[in-house]
This record gives structure tokens, C-alpha cells and sequence, in this order.
């Protein structure tokens, strides 16, 4: 089903994309929805307040297993976004989909196996899949 969902959302991105075909404007839309995406959640800091980030040092014992180290750093982030904030992000995020699926289209790639991909791998590789 969701490869379905993923595969539709492509194509009906495919049949839309009419003023942005260049892969030149492409690259510069998805760079410009990733810098809309940062801005959207730091207006829900600054201007709304909603979300509060108390960033410092992440520390964690030197001998801690993984899983300890993974459940031991923190997101920084404190609250919860307002609904507002959350639908503002959420179109953001969709407008980034919109354009990564228009580079798939224009690079002949399938946003789907994209993602199975990268599931495989990480999966396959786990812990030693470390970003």
C-alpha cells in the first residue's frame, strides 16, 4: 500500500511540475524548501514559543553500550509544537517531498526504491550506520 501512496505522490508530482522543469531550478527549490523547513521551526522558538531548544555539550560514559549511548543524548528541544506551528512545518516538509520527487522524475529514479534502499541499509548496517 504505501509504495502505492509513494508511487502516486511521484507521478502526480510528474504531471504538476511545469514552471521548475530544469534540474538547475530543481536543485535551488529543494535547497530553498530545506532553508524554509529550519526557518519554520526556528519561528516556532523565536516568535511563537511553542518549542524551546537548550542545546550544551552531549556527554555520555566512555565505557556505555550503544543502546545506553542512544538513550542518553538529548534532542535539545523542550515543548511541544502548537498545532499551528506543526501544520506551517508539516507544508514545509510536503514541499520538500514535492521537489525531491521531482529530481527522482527528472533523474529517472523511483522515490519508492529510494527508500527501500536506504531502509536495507540501514537496517543491514544498524549501529555501524551511525549519522
Amino acid at each position: 500500500m504505501s509504495d502505492m501512496i509513494l508511487d502516486e505522490f511521484q507521478y502526480t508530482v510528474q504531471e504538476l511540475l511545469i514552471r521548475n522543469k530544469s534540474i538547475l531550478d530543481l536543485l535551488t527549490k529543494l535547497q530553498d524548501s530545506t532553508a524554509r523547513i529550519n526557518r519554520s521551526i526556528v519561528k516556532s522558538v523565536t516568535q511563537c514559543g511553542c518549542l524551546q531548544i537548550n542545546a550544551k555539550k552531549q556527554t555520555f560514559p566512555e565505557d556505555a553500550t550503544f543502546e545506553q549511548i542512544r538513550d542518553s543524548l538529548d534532542t535539545h528541544i523542550d515543548g511541544m509544537l502548537c498545532d499551528n506551528c506543526r501544520d506551517f512545518i508539516e507544508k514545509e516538509i510536503g514541499r520538500e517531498l514535492f521537489y525531491l520527487a521531482s529530481i527522482c522524475n527528472t533523474l529517472d529514479m523511483n522515490l519508492y526504491d529510494i527508500v527501500l534502499k536506504e531502509n536495507e541499509r540501514v537496517r543491514m548496517l544498524g549501529k555501524f550506520n551511525l549519522r
